[in-house]
């Protein structure tokens, strides 16, 4: 916050300093929790009686304008639960999680890491071709390509073996986001109307809208724009008791050039099943599509933004953490019911020497686990430790920032450099995009050597002709160990946008199997190779000049981009 004008300084400067030291103080106070509390009471306050008469208003974007970006929250912590710097106190270390999300102990040899949008896009039409019982796929959006359209062929070629040869029930269900995915006359949904249209009993497209976008709102703001309000951003493909993770969608890069990570679970039922639920919860606070291209909620869902906000963001939160609770608590039981055969003897612990918990992180309906566990992670690595971090756009939020820059772990961060960033060369505004993420990181990167921290904390820039950077997660090493014994994966890019306005999932994989430690080591050295650290002497390049306006817009842009 800006300090006010020492005594001796001419009547003059303090005039002309006076209107921007205002403007300055207020935007710093607007941005502030009180306030931002503040301005939503009011504006949900008045929704409530402007809903009444089905009718809206600009003070709508209030909250929107005024949500702080917050500190670190308290942490959860249970008395023991550091654990060991070693492999032999690994579970005991990160078994804290269990107390929040469910907890999965699968073996490790099925867990497979894959390394290129060819293997990922095979991967899945392998799969939909053999598929049995169910087709679960979650995604910001499907293209509209000929690669996309061949995914399509795959499920109706599936869906129609179901009916003639299997005899089987195959269950088809895609999530999808609404605004994203009804985009343009030719979009997501006209992809899948012809499959819905011809096997309605099979098949189900639910189209996740925000609650946040209502009213005056969503009649102003255009499409793709209405997008940065908030979005379905869950990436996860499911076939029978097969799952993949990803922070890749369905769409032509990202089965091309467009570098991501993903990893398979392989026979991992409890998983699998997991996954299907809460696919299915976030599908039934969703928009229905039906065969004429018309959308409709289920019977005695709230509308998401033609009922009541609170109402809605309640009834999704009950219904989606219902989900996470009764998988938790299954899995503690079954756990526990596994440690006491096996202490009798009974039955051999070696095999399963893998946990997997799925975080979910869905902000505009109250649910924040996965933000709170990224914290604990972040505050537990301590002097010794290195974590290898990702994301494709580079906008830490406040609190991730300052765990990072606290004393602790070494970081090694990867980001997408100006020519591989997904907006760089896009039309109107958007091309302006890129230039905003080299302030942002000319920003941490001062600050890094503000604080003296250039010995600990290094930022690394991806570089790869004709492909663009998509990857996102971190790799935790403990001390004294070459390899990573846990990897978080999925869809949060650790920025503003994935802790406060769109629906993320990612999982944390705990593993002692070395054989997939050395593969998560792979797939850390293989993206890091293709990068170069940043220094001072970076931004002074020509191609690093960021025009005034986009730095002052960058605020904004780190809040909706």
């Amino acid at each position: 916050m800006p300090t006010a004008d020492k005594p001796h300084r001419r009547r003059r400067t303090a005039v002309k300093m006076a209107a921007p030291i205002t403007w300055r103080r207020l935007r710093y106070c607007v941005s502030t929790p009180a306030l931002a509390g503040v301005f939503t009471r009011i504006s949900d306050r008045f929704f409530r009686t402007r809903d009444r008469r089905r009718g809206s208003s600009l003070l709508l974007l209030a909250p929107l304008l005024a949500e702080a970006d917050s500190s670190p929250l308290p942490l959860f912590r249970s008395p023991g639960s550091t654990g060991a710097q070693g492999t032999d106190g690994l579970h005991a270390r990160f078994l804290w999680m269990a107390e929040h999300v469910p907890a999965f102990r699968v073996p490790g040899t099925h867990i497979h890491i894959l390394t290129s949008p060819d293997q990922f896009y095979q991967a899945m039409k392998a799969r939909i071709k053999t598929a049995k019982r169910r087709v679960v796929m979650a995604s910001l959006y499907l293209g509209t390509g000929p690669l996309e359209q061949d995914l399509v062929d795959c499920m109706q070629e599936a869906l129609q073996r179901s009916r003639e040869v299997d005899n089987s029930d195959l269950q088809v269900s895609i999530l999808l986001d609404f605004t994203r995915g009804s985009r343009g006359q030719t979009n997501s949904r006209t992809m899948l109307l012809p499959l819905l249209q011809q096997y309605s009993s099979q098949m189900r497209v639910s189209l996740y809208h925000t609650p946040d976008l209502r009213g005056l709102l969503r009649l102003l703001v255009p499409q793709r724009f209405n997008e940065t309000i908030g979005v379905q951003h869950i990436k996860a493909y499911l076939f029978d008791d097969d799952l993949i993770i990803s922070g890749a969608n369905l769409s032509d890069s990202y089965f091309t050039n467009r570098q991501d990570r993903y990893v398979l679970l392989e026979n991992c039922w409890e998983v699998a099943d997991f996954f299907s639920d809460l696919v299915g919860a976030v599908g039934d606070v969703s928009l229905q599509l039906q065969p004429d291209n018309s959308v409709s909620m289920m019977e005695n869902m709230v509308h998401p933004y033609r009922g009541n906000r609170d109402d809605f963001s309640a009834s999704a939160r009950q219904h989606i953490m219902e989900v996470v609770n009764t998988a938790r608590m299954r899995q503690d039981i079954a756990n526990s019911e596994r440690l006491t055969r096996e202490s009798k003897g009974e039955e051999g612990g070696g095999k399963e020497d893998t946990w997997v918990f799925p975080l979910v992180q869905m902000k505009p309906l109250g649910i924040q686990v996965d933000e709170e566990i990224t914290q604990r992670l972040l505050t537990d690595a301590g002097p010794g430790a290195t974590v290898f971090l990702t994301s494709g756009y580079f906008n830490l939020t406040r609190a991730y920032m300052s765990l990072v820059l606290g004393v602790g772990a070494d970081y090694r961060i990867l980001t997408a450099s100006p020519e591989v960033n997904g907006f760089f060369g896009a039309k109107g505004i958007a091309r302006e995009i890129p230039a905003a993420y080299i302030h942002i990181a000319r920003q941490f990167y001062s600050k890094v050597c503000q604080l003296g921290q250039q010995e600990r904390v290094h930022l690394h820039e991806y570089h790869r002709a004709h492909w663009t950077f998509h990857a996102k997660g971190l790799w935790y090493y403990l001390r004294g160990h070459v390899r990573p014994c846990l990897t978080l994966i999925g869809s949060p890019n650790f920025g503003y946008r994935s802790v406060h306005r769109d629906l993320e999932a990612q999982i944390a994989i705990v593993t002692e199997n070395q054989e997939l430690q050395a593969h998560l080591q792979e797939e850390q050295e293989m993206l890091y190779q293709r990068s170069t650290e940043v220094s001072s002497s970076t931004f002074q390049q020509p191609d690093r000049h960021v025009k005034l306006w986009v730095k002052l817009v960058t605020p904004l842009i780190k809040k909706f981009f």
